[in-house]
């Protein structure tokens, strides 16, 4: 397999600034919007074959670990079709190995593939989104580089893969296939294509977008985020998720409440027996009607929007879901509003404490102006949880040392601290005795 890249992107790489079509950093100086893009129809080797097998996988294994420089990885799930987040599909790319597609459900085990390039630093576009599923088939990386997360702190306005790789490389990708059912098997060529296309370019983005961020200070910035993420641990499993049922805002009362988590423990239970996603098998919008309605009877349900289709079988599944609601006693309904382990909302805090607010509007308007002046988003440079939390419970004396050391207790990193520090004193200050 050649290593060739597509004309002009290895000068673009390697040799230049930022070639853009509009969707530069604002304050980017050596950029040119010139020639229009180049639609980019096929990888430069052709599709590879679909590794599927012990044997294409072990020679797979032993390309990329006798390849060169950054690994290109995507995954490909199936949101909205199946119940969970697993990978359906693998995508790679490397310097002297080429592309492989990897079809995770016949194999199951990537770990020999993700120790053969665990030296390697791994490129992928929204590295948290992929990186659970891969992480659940073997493949942990040790060194990462974020080319959507590099884009925000560039200043890119755009960042999403299709975006980045028009405005700074100049081609364009088809966006056709991204929310398709990647559990299809076997996949049609077309979607093939498109997954192939996706770590097509990623390295070349990489190089250009550290050029960026080296030319605008950020760099070090970067690495830290890179480094943040790469060694964060698996989330903790989501405390009550059946309070983040769309539509929860119209849900007051306990009992209600009681038919929501019912239903929606229900629910969940047959989508992973079924591996379908779960709004395949009940609709949100059904689950909160129910929950207003405490339907008596299988017929009172079947009356309310979402039930008028479904078999009276599955009625009769929803109804006793609604049932056990009913039947709990007070002591055992679940409690309005979800245990606060952090500040109140913000709306509240005039009230509770009036310092507190004056310290937070402060914060904000100074933190905005800063992103502003660094031209990124605001989230990039601090978590709005951290500023509020520091607002909340400020330092007793508050001086550079002690906002940093908050800050940095918080879970800022070293950059973070350094930027932020100098304008959250004056904030803190303002409303501290």
């Amino acid at each position: 397999m050649t290593g060739l890249r597509p004309p002009g992107a290895h000068e673009t790489a390697a040799d230049r600034s930022l070639r853009t079509t509009g969707g530069a950093p604002p304050d980017d100086a050596g950029s040119s919007a010139s020639q229009a893009p180049t639609p980019l129809l096929e990888p430069r080797e052709g599709i590879p074959e679909v590794i599927a097998d012990a044997a294409a996988l072990a020679e797979v294994t032993a390309a990329f670990a006798a390849g060169r420089g950054p690994v290109a990885v995507d995954a490909e799930r199936a949101s909205g079709y199946r119940y969970g987040q697993r990978a359906y599909l693998v995508q790679l790319r490397r310097e002297g190995a080429g592309t492989a597609l990897i079809d995770p459900v016949a194999c199951p085990d990537l770990s020999g593939l993700g120790a053969a390039i665990a030296g390697a630093e791994w490129v992928l576009h929204a590295a948290t989104q992929d990186l659970p599923c891969l992480r659940d088939i073997g493949m942990v990386p040790a060194r990462i580089f974020d080319t959507e997360l590099a884009g925000r702190l560039a200043g890119f306005p755009r960042v999403g893969l299709g975006a980045m790789v028009e405005n700074v490389l100049g081609y364009v990708l088809e966006k056709g296939h991204s929310a398709v059912d990647w559990s299809t098997r076997p996949l049609p060529e077309p979607w093939l294509r498109y997954a192939a296309l996706d770590v097509e370019l990623l390295v070349d983005l990489r190089d250009a977008l550290e050029k960026e961020l080296d030319r605008q200070g950020k760099l070090e910035w970067a690495r830290q985020e890179f480094d943040a993420i790469a060694s964060a641990p698996p989330p903790e499993p989501r405390k009550d998720p059946w309070r983040r049922t769309s539509g929860m805002h119209k849900v007051r009362r306990r009992r209600q409440l009681a038919v929501v988590r019912e239903l929606w423990q229900a629910r969940d239970r047959i989508a992973q027996r079924r591996d379908v996603s779960p709004g395949k098998v009940l609709g949100d919008a059904a689950i909160v009607e129910a929950a207003l309605a405490l339907p008596p009877n299988v017929h009172a349900l079947g009356a309310l929007n979402g039930f008028g289709r479904v078999n009276r079988r599955q009625l009769e599944q929803w109804q006793s879901a609604v049932d056990r609601a009913r039947a709990l006693s007070e002591s055992q309904l679940p409690q309005p509003g979800q245990p606060v382990t952090g500040p109140p909302p913000p709306r509240a805090w005039a009230d509770k404490d009036p310092a507190a607010a004056t310290r937070l509007t402060a914060a904000r308007a100074a933190v905005t102006a800063l992103a502003e002046r660094l031209n990124m988003p605001q989230e990039n440079l601090i978590t709005p949880d951290t500023v509020r939390r520091v607002c909340w419970e400020p330092p007793e004396d508050v001086d550079a040392g002690s906002v940093s050391a908050a800050l940095a207790g918080h879970g800022a990193r070293p950059w973070q601290v350094e930027q932020v520090t100098p304008v959250l004193v004056p904030a803190l200050a303002r409303g501290t005795a």
